[in-house]
């Protein structure tokens, strides 16, 4: 007779004691916060320089997401050629001096509104472009220092900071953005940029994939990018993965970037909400971000914490399609809203709730589908794949984005969230339906 095993399994380390993660991880958090108190910033002084015009918002917006739509291709391929950590580096000092750069000529040179948009167009377009490299890097780094069964867990730590600076770094942008000028903002910026960087120099690690001896021609990028495509092509779950995203992001974009600055710099401002005498409009901008960090923190500690999923498809598709009804909800709500059935505080209050519930449907979508993808795709083809998987999910956000604020110019705001909400739904039901997303 076998006796019985007393043996303990060995505890699993946390991947905290892996030194290039944990150097990894402080530099998303302060490049990532540098990111957000941008983009709140800009988001609302370009409504508030022109008057609310939401069309041209909707055309920054674009035009940023393009640009970074179209390097991140060859962002792929330099990834996979090149030390990842400093692609990353260089890219966040190039973006602090940029910031910084152009602080400055907007403090001292550039003075009307029309050089002030330009400019900010023109910074758009710069920094969108280095996230296009820096963003395969960064994806392609991490199964790199993380060993395969701490793939989850590596993911979940990154939404639980995600969710962090949606809750901290976004009730911060809100008060500095209420107390201190813009340029001010601008500087810190810059600073958390450089302050990224510092960190990030000091990861070291080896892979057998870079530093090739083939030269990076234009011929070899164009193959490489077809290399990326064929390949994603070739992986079923993944194609129909990453094709419903783009059309889930298309309907979501809108809402969250044109709807919601609107929703704040119009009903908001216009009306009667409660504490309006602490708060600025831009305030409540900042608790509905806030909302879904608290709900993405309290759903990633779960996850970090539970056994790693051996599938998928169940609790993305399951997550996918809860998060559709959510918003079918709001804009039913919103509808009653503006037909003075219910309050502008009552709206308020269902907007922080369904907020909630939707930071934590994302990381049970999100924090999946990373561990999923990072499973099954070939580490020497990380780079290349996933700026693939990066305009497959956001492709589309610079023409819906576009499209919203034209949406909000000639149908309203109520008819943008409208359609945004039955978009949602019926790309939900495909994704639920869909059989290769059955097999992740």
């Amino acid at each position: 007779m076998n006796e019985p095993n007393n043996e303990q399994q060995p505890k699993k380390k946390n991947v905290f004691t892996n030194k290039n993660f944990t150097l990894t991880f402080l530099g998303a958090l302060v490049s990532n916060v540098a990111a957000l108190f941008y983009s709140f910033a800009v988001s609302f002084h370009i409504l508030k320089i022109t008057d609310n015009n939401a069309l041209l918002q909707g055309l920054y917006l674009a035009s940023g997401g393009l640009t970074f739509c179209i390097v991140t291709l060859f962002g792929g391929v330099i990834s996979d050629r090149f030390n990842k950590a400093k692609i990353m580096y260089i890219c966040d000092y190039l973006n602090g001096a940029i910031i910084i750069g152009f602080t400055f000529l907007l403090m001292f040179v550039i003075k009307s509104t029309t050089g002030q948009v330009v400019s900010l167009f023109i910074i758009s377009i710069l920094l969108n472009a280095i996230a296009g490299i820096f963003s395969p890097a960064s994806s392609a780094l991490l199964p790199q220092i993380v060993d395969e069964d701490s793939f989850q867990q590596a993911q979940s730590y990154f939404s639980i900071l995600n969710s962090f600076q949606s809750i901290f770094g976004i009730l911060l942008a809100g008060v500095l953005y209420s107390f201190v000028s813009i340029n001010v903002l601008f500087f810190v910026v810059g600073g958390c940029y450089i302050l990224s960087a510092i960190s990030e120099m000091f990861i070291k690690y080896h892979s057998e994939f870079e530093k090739r001896e083939e030269k990076l021609t234009v011929k070899a990028v164009f193959g490489d990018i077809k290399t990326g495509f064929q390949y994603i092509a070739s992986i079923k779950s993944i194609l129909a993965l990453m094709i419903c995203i783009l059309f889930i992001n298309f309907f979501f974009a809108p809402f969250s970037e044109n709807f919601v600055p609107y929703f704040v710099s119009t009903d908001v401002a216009s009306g009667n909400y409660m504490f309006q005498e602490n708060l600025k409009p831009e305030m409540w901008s900042s608790f509905f971000s806030v909302l879904v960090g608290v709900g993405s923190l309290i759903t990633g500690i779960v996850l970090s914490s539970i056994k790693q999923f051996e599938k998928s498809n169940r609790i993305i598709r399951w997550s996918t399609l809860a998060v559709s009804l959510v918003f079918v909800a709001l804009a039913g709500l919103y509808l009653l809203f503006n037909q003075n059935i219910i309050n502008l505080n009552a709206f308020l209050i269902i907007m922080l709730l369904g907020s909630f519930l939707i930071g934590v449907l994302l990381v049970t979508i999100n924090v999946p589908s990373s561990t999923a993808m990072m499973r099954i795709i070939d580490k020497d083809k990380f780079g290349k794949v996933s700026s693939v998987l990066n305009i497959g999910s956001q492709g589309l956000i610079p023409l819906a984005v576009l499209l919203g604020g034209t949406a909000i110019t000639y149908i309203g705001s109520l008819g943008l969230v409208g359609v945004c909400a039955g978009g949602f739904l019926l790309i939900a039901l495909i994704l639920f339906f869909n059989k290769p997303v059955r097999e992740l």
